[in-house]
């Protein structure tokens, strides 16, 4: 009983949490350290006293109580004396849960601050908005739990060593900053649609919570609104994403009895809010094309390629340039689509999909020998069983 309501409370108030106890202590390790320690004396208290009333409140008053206990332990004392102070007032009050400030949403954009490492923005917001343990994340990017260890422990020292500050962008880098935690959230999305349930973690459950805890904290940002309408139309057809026999299946192949039409509305919505803004930016183009293909429909290939090339003008990257690319030749630019992507093939010499679409494109001229050699280069590549199925089943019928 007890375990249960802390391992609960922890779960659904972690980030909220720590993020009133950097707001207090301007410390990121301290802060973590301190509900750590709060939560581990929970056990005891509790199980003494019983539960209480409150028990977020409970749970950050201890852990103000944890980082006084901290400072009074450090050897430069002096230094922490107005830190102290200030910690006590707040320790002295009882915390309501509903009175707890919200300060995640300075806490998303402290762990996606683009002076971080990619890497390190999206295992820091994984281990503090959605509270998975160091273990967990580290699964995630398939490394030693030790090596994760490091990394985050070195990306809150910078924090605390850049200075980087605990507070919402001001308006004039706001949609540049809002990008970078836009683009972190799509890419723990992206990371879970890929991987699927091997690591035991569901990243894109975790996603899509980041996604709406955004809209709620930050309302009427329309990229934010597309960002959460892009995951939940892509979620929509996870179900169908793969067929009986173990194959990827693209949109048009799917069993649309098998999409969630409720998650395709909630998105379909949400872009129309976000597009009624009149505030143009990539996650809207993103939803967009993902609403086309979960149209009822055959997809608009026209209408998708002229997405993708407007999409190129604010992201201007390899991996554009290829979804382009296949759009054009769904369209029926075979020709100018395969230049486009031979055009990639140096910088994205690595990328599994590229090498998918390369060898599509030339089966479809018929350049067949070539076509083999890049199918079996994106099996090689391929991280997914789905995906090696199909890609293997692609191959053999050019035989």
């Amino acid at each position: 009983m007890i375990e249960a309501t802390l391992a609960q409370a922890m779960q659904q108030d972690r980030g909220r949490l720590l993020a009133a106890l950097i707001a207090r202590t301007g410390d990121f390790q301290r802060a973590e350290d301190a509900l750590q320690d709060a939560a581990a004396s929970a056990l005891v208290h509790w199980g003494r006293a019983g539960v209480p009333a409150s028990p977020t409140g409970w749970l950050l008053r201890a852990a103000l109580r944890k980082a006084i206990d901290g400072y009074r332990r450090d050897t430069t004392l002096s230094r922490h004396r107005e830190a102290i102070a200030v910690l006590a007032a707040e320790e002295a009050a009882e915390p309501d849960p509903q009175a707890i400030p919200d300060d995640r949403l300075r806490l998303i954009f402290t762990c996606c601050h683009p002076a971080l490492e990619e890497k390190s923005r999206i295992a820091l917001t994984l281990r503090s908005l959605c509270g998975l343990t160091t273990a967990q994340v580290a699964a995630v990017f398939l490394d030693a739990e030790p090596t994760m260890g490091q990394r985050l422990s070195r990306a809150k020292a910078k924090i605390a060593a850049a200075r980087i500050p605990f507070a919402v962008p001001e308006p004039e880098v706001l949609p540049e900053r809002l990008n970078s935690v836009l683009t972190v959230v799509y890419l723990i999305y992206t990371a879970g649609y890929a991987q699927g349930p091997q690591t035991g973690i569901d990243l894109c459950t975790e996603a899509i919570f980041l996604a709406r805890l955004l809209v709620k904290l930050a309302p009427d940002q329309p990229e934010v609104e597309a960002a959460l309408a892009l995951l939940l139309l892509t979620q929509a057809r996870a179900a169908a994403r793969i067929g009986r026999d173990g194959l990827t299946l693209s949109p048009v192949d799917q069993d649309r009895s098998l999409w969630d039409l409720s998650q395709r509305d909630e998105g379909l919505a949400l872009l129309d809010r976000a597009i009624a803004r009149r505030a143009p930016g990539p996650f809207q183009l993103k939803a967009a094309i993902a609403a086309l293909h979960a149209a009822d429909g055959p997809p608009d290939w026209p209408q998708i390629a002229a997405l993708f090339a407007r999409l190129r003008d604010f992201e201007p990257t390899p991996v554009v340039a290829l979804n382009h690319a296949v759009a054009l030749a769904e369209a029926g630019h075979v020709p100018l689509a395969l230049a486009q992507a031979r055009a990639l093939s140096e910088a994205l010499r690595d990328y599994q999909p590229f090498h998918a679409v390369l060898a599509e494109l030339l089966a479809r001229i018929g350049d067949v020998a070539p076509a083999r050699d890049a199918y079996r280069r994106a099996i090689a590549l391929a991280t997914s069983p789905a995906d090696r199925a199909f890609l293997t089943a692609r191959l053999q019928a050019l035989h």
